[in-house]
């Protein structure tokens, strides 16, 4: 996958500040155009986002169905969350800010992170929120602090960066509390989630099995199962493999491993095993998308 640095050229093009703007996260203002160019990528993006809109409307295909982004609106983007951009109205308005999972594990808010991050799906089954409108422009406010710090000369950039990232992460942790007032998910089922997706990007390659997930969070197999169903209505298997299709089509776009070293590294059985998994994902085998990538 794509990391924040490798990424950043893609999303927002060449308005990067020059050193010390934190390789690990960045904020910047988005358009229709900006959002457009994720699609670029794929979803191949391994960093913790989100996104206040201010303006105008995005609709996105998220978990099988269309949503629509509007005013006031939080979207939360997670490792291992598929979400294509279908359109945008012109005068489409937003704030983004975006931490790789290194910078936002070491957040001194990290127990919280991912309960922030995850809170619209656990509780609405949905990456998106709408908060109050006084609680959307205090965070484009902070957005817009963390932007100003970016781009400026200040010599402790880094070190006000992380402690604004870390503001901001307890702010919009109020501001979700304020906007979800009666619990829909019991505590215990949120956290048997959230811990399941916190161990699936770093297992997914080396674990295609629900045992392993389940063993590490302290469970049997079939409570995580009725867990991540309950939560999303997709399975554990289907967050592995599509973890694994992501994965697979990034290093067949991207890299110069050979079909074989793909599988190997995703720790298929052997070859055929990956080229009938991945055809069967995608409707096409790993050498025709090769084939068809590069043909662009």
């Amino acid at each position: 996958m794509y990391s924040l640095k490798e990424y950043l050229p893609i999303f927002v093009g060449k308005d990067l500040p020059e050193k010390g703007w934190e390789d690990g996260m960045y904020c910047v203002e988005t358009d229709a155009a900006i959002m457009l160019r994720t699609n670029l990528t794929q979803g191949f993006l391994l960093c913790y986002a989100f996104m206040v809109v201010d303006k105008g409307w995005m609709k996105i295909f998220y978990n099988n169905r269309k949503q629509t982004l509007r005013p006031n609106d939080l979207y939360a983007y997670s490792p291992g969350l598929p979400v294509t951009v279908i359109a945008a109205s012109d005068d489409f308005h937003g704030y983004c800010l975006m931490a790789d999972e290194h910078t936002a594990i070491e957040a001194p808010t990290v127990h919280d992170l991912l309960h922030i991050a995850y809170l619209p799906i656990v509780q609405l089954h949905e990456p998106k929120q709408t908060l109050a409108s006084d609680a959307a422009q205090h965070l484009i406010m902070k957005m817009r602090e963390i932007i100003s710090y970016l781009h400026s000369d200040h010599i402790y950039k880094g070190e006000v960066l992380r402690m604004l990232y870390a503001i901001f992460l307890l702010d919009l942790q109020n501001a979700q509390n304020r906007a979800i007032v009666h619990r829909q998910t019991p505590q215990r089922v949120e956290e048997i989630f959230i811990g399941f997706i916190r161990l699936l990007p770093r297992h997914f390659a080396e674990h295609h099995d629900i045992p392993f997930y389940a063993s590490t969070l302290h469970i049997s197999p079939v409570y995580l199962s009725r867990v991540v169903r309950q939560v999303t209505g997709r399975t554990v298997v289907e967050y592995i493999n599509q973890m694994l299709l992501m994965e697979a089509s990034f290093l067949l776009r991207n890299s110069q491993l050979s079909i074989t070293q793909i599988a190997d590294r995703l720790h298929f059985a052997d070859t055929p095993s990956f080229s009938k998994f991945f055809s069967r994902l995608s409707g096409v085998s790993p050498k025709e998308y090769r084939k068809r990538e590069y043909q662009y």
